[in-house]
Order: C-alpha cells, then structure tokens, then sequence
C-alpha cells in the first residue's frame, strides 16, 4: 500500500485473534501497522506480532526491492507491534536500531540482545536525517506505556503515531473508524487521559496531513474530526447528550424497573437512551459508552453485602479507566438489606467530577408504587436540561432564570441574517423585575455589538460550571464575521429563533432591545426578557472559577518572557512588542504579563 511516493504500507491483518489483549472482542480481527520510508537510507518503522513474522518479512522484501534497511525504528515495545525486532535483525543484522534509552531496556528485556555498536539511541525532541526526510521524535510515556514516542516526518507531514489513532478492526474490512477507535482508545488508553492531552498539545503545533497509527487504518482526510474525538475522549468530556443505563438483574425486577426508567426518559426528551445488561452484552462496549454519553444509571442488586459480579466488575473498569465528569444515578434491590447504592458510590469515590442525582431508587425486592414515584423524580432529573430543550415541553416563562446571573461568564448569541454567531460576556445586570429588564455589555469591537444593533435581539446563555475550556475557545478566541463558530454543532433554538447552547449552560434568556447606551469603548443594551429557560441546577461559571479551574495553566518553570492572561499562550523573549497580538485568542498585549 502506498501511503505517500516514498512511504510503504508493509502490515498484516490479523483474522486469527478472538480476543485483543486477552480481553476484547475483536470480530472483525485486527490490523498490525509497519511502514517503511525509502530514501537515502532507509528506516522501517515497527515490526508485527510474532505470529505474522514470514508475511510481514515478504512484504518488507517487495517493497525493499533487493535494498537493505539502514534503520529499524522502535516506537513501542507492545509485543503486537515489537515481536519480530530479533527476527528482523537476523535477515538484516547490519541495521540500526533506533529507540530511547526505556525502549533499549525493554529489548534487553524481551530478546536479551546486545544491540552494542548497532543502536542510535534518541531524546525527546532528537532528529534523524535519512535524505530527503527528517524525522522528529517526540515522547508520549504512558500513551500507554512508558518507552511509547511518535515520530513525525516534516518532509511529507505524516505522523507515524504509535497507539495513537488506532482501532479494532482489519484493514481489509470496512466499519465505522469512531465506534471501534473508541472502544480502542477508552480499553487501552483510557486512564491516561491527560498524557495524551500534553500529546495532542504537541501535534497542535506540527502540520500534519498523515496519520500512520501501529493499528487501524491510515488516515488523510478530515483529520480534524479524528483529533477533535480524541481531544473530548482524552480530556472525558461527553462525547454526545444521553443516558447509559448498565445493569444486573437476578428475577426480573431490577430489569423491570429498568424498562420502566427507560420509558419515562425517552417520553421527557432525552436525545438517546442506551441499555446495557452487564450480564450478557460487551462489557467494553457498556465501557465505551458510558464515556460517549453524559450521564449513567447504575441497577443492581446487593449480592454477598456487595453488589452483583457483573456490576462489580463494571464499576471497577469504570474506575480504573479515570470516568470522571459525568451525572450519575443509583438503583439498588435488596429483599432484606440494601447495600447495593452504598457499595456502587464507594466503588466510584476516587473518580473525579462526579454529579451524584438526588433521587436514588431504593426497591425492596419487587418495584411498587413507592418505586414508581422515585422512577418518575430520577427521570426528571436527569432530563431537566432535555426537558427545557424541547419546544412542547419546556416551561418558557421560568423566571427563576433571572437569579443565575451574576458576575459570571455568558455566551450571547445573535444572527446576522445569514449565520449564527456567540461571544463570551461577563457583564450580564438585572435591572428591574416589574417589568424584567437585563442590562448586557458587549465591546464595541466585537461583531455580535453591530449585528445585536442592527436586529435588537439576542440570547444570554448562562454557563454553568462544567464548561471546559473549548467553549472559551469556540466563542472567545475567534470572530463571528470570518468563522461559522456553530458549524457542525448541534441546534437548538428559542421562540425567536436565536441559537441557545444545548450544553453547559444552566439558563438562557431571550433579550428583546429596548434602549442602547453609549459607554465609550463599550455600549449597554438594556433589553426585555422575552423567555426564560432553566435547563439544570448547575452552578453559574464565574470569573474566578474560569480563572481557577477552567482556564489551563501556562507551563512557565524555565522559560522567560509574557504570558497572557485570558488563554495562557506564551510568549518567548525579553521585550513584547506593543502591537503583539496573542495568535489563539487574538487579546493584545495589555492582556499579557511577564512571567515570574
């Protein structure tokens, strides 16, 4: 397979395994990715597993055509990918190998070789010339094992990206790359979330046209939406609104409570409900999803004073895997003592950012009217921001919304006729209340200020504490005249037919313009509450909490120079210029300060 004029595609497919790593399904078998890069010199990047040794050495001699590799690139020492490095230096024992000094030790380790005098060891951040390409190294340790790097070739743009990007699956079988890359990404590399974020923090900064994984298939068109998914897998911010519900049942009455659960979610408007009986469905499956969707429901029984096996188990890969950032409800059954929602919490004390429901189902052995009742209240819970999404359903004259303002931060949305557009607020005033006037300050600069002037309505979207920092980016870091900042996104809109955030805001307000004042740089709109929607009970984003907990925090030990305040962007030297516009949120400098 040709990847680019020099680099070959020299991998197998893998139509023997059952089960990945001993534990995941793979019915569609799997793919084994090497490549070769021909040039000058030659380098092969990664082997395969040790059951494809003579397949994969005759591809390497078709496409070597009588040359012979001067370089044998390790990334990973995985064995499905590693395998054949002693094979491989049989047949061409005068090639280099090239690694980092934990991958040489892993060698030693695997194939006890005394690779002395043949091995070109690495730093992060080396370079290898072969001619025309020049490779660059980088480390990613714990993506998702220690010795892991990627290695990009700035000659043809291609990210050779180790685990990184791959998927079940072989090659030679045609399925969606998203559904198996995340059951891929979320089973193998899940837990190390935030080493895969100071990853893709790197490859931010390189031009890549290619991506080359060690499993999966090649990548070269659309990579933003690739690396979009794993920016939102690996910060576990919820892929897509809905309610994983998994559960265990012994008699049928966990289950019925389940269905009747499922039931009530889908009449109040919740976009996708997915069931999972842990018993019997693909735990990985159950696994992925409950990092794809927003919120989970966990139904078991109290078994042994614990809770079932199958919950157990779920609870601890949930665990283990970093879930983190979701709502979570409880159902439990126990004929005579309940241990069950008490067990399930303790299980999922170590995750992090976990918005626990109010209501939790408590059944003694069969479901009752009391059951019903409890059944009814989780399911409106958990459906309040759903429920206030929908036309038909939502109470539009909710009030209460006023009291979500503060000084805190707001996305105002507008339409210039042809687009929709947002911008972040922070200075949002309740006026008076009989009637309901809100005060909003817009920066004359900005393009919502002359589209909100020439249309008089716009929409005051309060975000809520759980918005990550590519909300900041989405609506503060570009501007609405020259970029759609709603392409691709998912539209709700209220009776006047403005944009409202279908996440991370916890109200909005439909403003109707009644009188503008002038304030110099800024001007004030003094504007009518038209509608009034309260989606959940969330805490308002302040300043302080963006600036705290939001906000990433600049890596500043050991450089010198100015760091801006609004995103962190740093800027390297002795002297800012005047004129410096920050390039991500195009702030100027008076919004920079030195370091230290």
């Amino acid at each position: 397979m040709k990847i680019t004029d020099s680099i070959k595609y020299v991998g197998v497919n893998d139509h023997q395994v059952d089960l990945f790593e001993g534990q995941y399904a793979v019915p569609n078998g799997m793919a084994y990715n090497s490549y070769v890069i021909l040039d000058d010199k030659i380098a092969v990047m990664d082997t395969v597993d040790a059951n494809f040794t003579h397949e994969w050495l005759d591809h390497l001699q078709q496409v070597l055509n009588n040359r012979k590799p001067d370089y044998l690139i390790v990334q990973h020492m995985e064995p499905d990918h590693a395998a054949n490095v002693a094979n491989f230096l049989k047949v061409y024992p005068d090639t280099t190998v090239v690694a980092n000094a934990k991958t040489f030790t892993m060698i030693k380790n695997f194939f006890d070789l005394d690779l002395d005098g043949q091995k070109l060891e690495v730093k992060n951040g080396g370079t290898l010339c072969l001619g025309s390409h020049n490779l660059t190294f980088v480390f990613a340790p714990m993506v998702h094992w220690p010795e892991v790097m990627v290695t990009y070739d700035s000659t043809d743009k291609v990210l050779f990206s180790a685990d990184g990007f791959g998927k079940f699956g072989a090659l030679d079988v045609d399925e969606d790359w998203d559904d198996e890359a995340r059951r891929y990404f979320i089973g193998i590399v899940g837990k190390y979330g935030p080493q895969v974020q100071s990853l893709l923090k790197v490859a931010a900064t390189l031009d890549i046209q290619v991506i080359c994984p060690l499993h999966g298939p090649v990548l070269s068109q659309d990579l933003g939406h690739y690396i979009s998914l794993y920016d939102k897998w690996s910060s576990y911010t919820p892929e897509e609104e809905g309610i994983v519900i998994a559960y265990t049942s012994v008699y049928g009455h966990t289950k019925k409570a389940v269905e009747i659960l499922t039931d009530k979610l889908k009449s109040k408007g919740c976009p996708k409900v997915v069931v999972y009986d842990l018993a019997r469905d693909d735990m990985s499956l159950a696994l992925s999803d409950a990092f794809r969707y927003s919120k989970l429901v966990l139904a078991t029984t109290t078994y042994n004073a614990s809770v079932y096996p199958f919950m157990h188990d779920y609870l601890t890969r949930l665990a283990e895997h970093n879930f983190q950032n979701r709502t979570v409800g409880l159902i439990e059954n126990g004929s005579w003592a309940p241990l069950a929602a008490k067990v399930m919490k303790e299980l999922l004390s170590g995750c992090k950012k976990i918005n626990w429901l109010d209501t939790t189902v408590k059944i003694l052995s069969a479901v009752n009217q009391e059951n019903m009742d409890q059944l009814e209240a989780m399911a409106a819970e958990l459906c309040k921001e759903y429920i206030a999404q929908n036309d038909q359903l939502a109470n539009k004259n909710d009030l209460t919304a006023l009291f979500r303002i503060g000084y805190g931060l707001y996305v105002v949305t507008s339409n210039d006729g042809k687009k929709d557009n947002g911008l972040i607020v922070n200075t949002v005033t309740q006026l008076t209340d009989t009637p309901n006037r809100v005060a909003v300050n817009i920066n004359k600069e900005n393009y919502s200020h002359h589209i909100i002037k020439q249309t008089g309505v716009m929409n005051v979207n309060c975000l809520s504490v759980d918005a990550p920092f590519s909300v900041f980016q989405q609506f503060g870091f570009q501007t609405g005249r020259s970029v759609d900042k709603f392409a691709g996104q998912k539209i709700c809109r209220s009776d006047n037919g403005l944009v409202f955030l279908d996440k991370y805001i916890n109200a909005f307000m439909s403003l109707k313009v009644e009188q503008y004042v002038d304030l110099g740089t800024h001007g004030m709109f003094i504007c009518q509450v038209t509608e009034a929607r309260v989606m959940s009970d969330q805490d308002t984003m302040t300043y302080t909490y963006y600036q705290k907990h939001v906000k990433p925090q600049p890596e500043t030990e050991g450089k010198k120079g100015f760091v801006c305040k609004v995103c962190g962007y740093i800027y390297e030297g002795d002297e800012l210029p005047e004129d410096f516009i920050c390039p991500l949120c195009k702030h100027g400098a008076i919004d920079f300060e030195p370091i230290g």
